[in-house]
């Protein structure tokens, strides 16, 4: 059992191959390769490699498989006494990407 610990889009994640993640938009097009090479972190049968920051010879293989939405957060503003009162939405735009394998 292979995983890592990347960092994309501002977070850390830890990542495992045939699993899929959701991170901040990406560009690209569903079915695009992308590489990660922020690899922090690396355990493959229990041979550790811990990057200073990052590892420079291992890099994450990934596919791009739809763009989505995340969940709507709702803000609220008000001052007291004024009689002001704003409600705003927001949905962030999300990029689904499937980790096909940790080179």
């Amino acid at each position: 059992m292979s995983y890592a610990i990347i960092e994309a889009s501002g977070r850390q994640l830890w990542v495992q191959p045939g699993h899929f993640y959701d991170l901040n938009h990406i560009c690209g097009d569903p079915g695009d390769i992308v590489h990660l090479n922020r690899v922090l972190f690396y355990c493959k049968n229990q041979a550790i490699q811990i990057g200073q920051p990052c590892l420079n010879n291992i890099y994450v293989k990934t596919k791009i498989l739809k763009h989505l939405r995340g969940r709507k957060v709702t803000v609220f503003k008000m001052k007291s006494k004024k009689n002001v009162r704003i409600k705003n939405g927001h949905r962030q735009n999300m990029t689904r990407l499937l980790v096909e394998k940790i080179f």
